[in-house]
């Protein structure tokens, strides 16, 4: 296994159980991702009842609530405690080719080794990405990526550019302007969320609904669908809805999309309203959903409100001149970009993404774990990345079995393997 977050640690599990010796290879250390890329306030945006690793479900207190970073790397940290997979940190992988005998052969900073598979457990966000206007800023804007955000007070005293609403984007713009910055944002086309709605979690409504068993074979175009932007909603404080709108009534200032930089003078498009009016449609759209499988199934739940817009651009500016506006921070939400070159293996498709069915790749042997929809909507997170773990594992058993079967047949060994020293 290469990575050691939830998905490789997830596999680790599944592997053991089964008796198949293994090495889990992590570049730096358990909760790495979880420690370095997120910022102080970060929390969950699911409920906490959907950590379910295998063998490791949710136990606390507040399964309704929303673990913080600190909390959610302390339950890594418990899961490597309790099974004490055969785990190596601090060794990155830097090459993975594959003999013409079918062997994987691993380059690492701890030496060269061999497998009979490999499951490429790194999760898809990789390489912090920016766009190339980022490069046409003035030298005296200080600029950083979402990944490198912690908090306000580690950004130069002045106004703050968010680009992006993803859930980073718009969680870290919270963030700011509840810290008293003038928060200026670029939203995008991103979708939202209610947190609530008649009386629950939509994220337990929707659990209920089968929302998130549905697979990515059930849709006309995997591909799309593997590109959709999450909706964004927070759980901080216990929870609660991601209002732009209610943002700008209280003195974010709103803009269309980022389309170009000239210097100090930045261009936006004029999309604001229909981003704005495609996030609460989509939100709605929900609610129907429910309130459909409420009265199908003769639930009683209480009644709701729907959400009425509590603030409409009128005339916003197309162009933002940081000076003028007191900008002197810059954070990018723009996203990561996948980074697999140091695999050597023709197991891509043209546009860099693994060619796969449920993480077994078109190279025999090789696997992936932990992709947004590898299967459901839970792939890339911690409430389905057991399920696709417990489906390799279960694959690999197989051929193991029938490699074993052959070799006693016709008496040539079944496997061929050398394993890094574990501790």
């Amino acid at each position: 296994m290469i990575g050691g977050g939830q998905a490789g640690l997830s596999v680790s599990h599944g592997l053991r159980e089964r008796g198949i010796g293994h090495v889990v290879v992590e570049a730096n250390q358990v909760g790495h991702e979880w420690r370095e890329r997120r910022w102080d306030s970060f929390c969950l945006v699911t409920p906490n009842w959907q950590c379910r690793l295998p063998g490791h479900p949710y136990t606390g207190g507040d399964p309704n609530g929303f673990m913080v970073r600190e909390e959610i790397v302390r339950y890594l940290e418990d899961y490597v405690t309790v099974f004490r997979p055969p785990l190596v940190e601090g060794v990155s992988v830097t090459r993975l080719r594959r003999s013409p005998n079918g062997v994987f052969e691993v380059t690492s900073t701890a030496g060269e080794f061999t497998a009979d598979h490999v499951v490429v457990a790194t999760g898809p966000y990789h390489t912090p990405k920016l766009p190339r206007m980022a490069e046409r800023l003035p030298a005296a804007v200080t600029q950083v990526h979402s990944s490198g955000y912690r908090n306000a007070g580690r950004l130069p005293d002045g106004a703050v550019l968010v680009v992006g609403t993803g859930q980073s984007g718009c969680q870290i713009a919270e963030d700011l302007h509840l810290a008293g910055r003038q928060v200026h944002l670029a939203v995008g086309s991103a979708p939202r969320v209610a947190r609530f709605y008649r009386g629950r979690d939509c994220v337990a409504w929707l659990d209920d609904m089968g929302h998130y068993a549905k697979t990515i074979d059930g849709f006309g175009d995997t591909d799309a669908v593997r590109l959709r932007v999450n909706h964004y909603v927070t759980g901080r404080d216990g929870g609660r809805d991601i209002d732009l709108r209610a943002f700008a009534r209280d003195g974010m200032r709103l803009y269309g999309r980022l389309t170009d930089v000239d210097g100090p003078v930045l261009e936006f498009a004029d999309d604001l309203k229909v981003n704005l009016d495609h996030a609460d449609a989509v939100a709605e759209g929900i609610k129907d959903a429910i309130d459909a499988y409420i009265d199908a199934n003769g639930i009683e739940a209480p009644g709701e409100a729907r959400y009425v817009p509590v603030w409409e651009p009128a005339g916003q500016p197309r162009e933002l001149d940081l000076a003028a506006a007191g900008i002197t921070s810059v954070v990018w939400s723009t996203g990561f970009a996948r980074d697999h070159h140091w695999i050597e293996i023709p197991a891509f498709d043209g546009r860099g993404y693994p060619m796969h069915w449920r993480g077994i790749s078109s190279v025999p042997g090789l696997y992936f774990l932990g992709l947004p929809w590898q299967h459901t909507w839970g792939s890339g997170r911690f409430e389905a990345v057991g399920r696709d773990a417990e489906f390799l594992a279960d694959h690999i058993d197989a051929g193991r079995r029938t490699a074993d079967v052959c070799g006693a047949l016709t008496g040539a060994p079944a496997t061929v393997n050398s394993a890094l020293p574990i501790g």
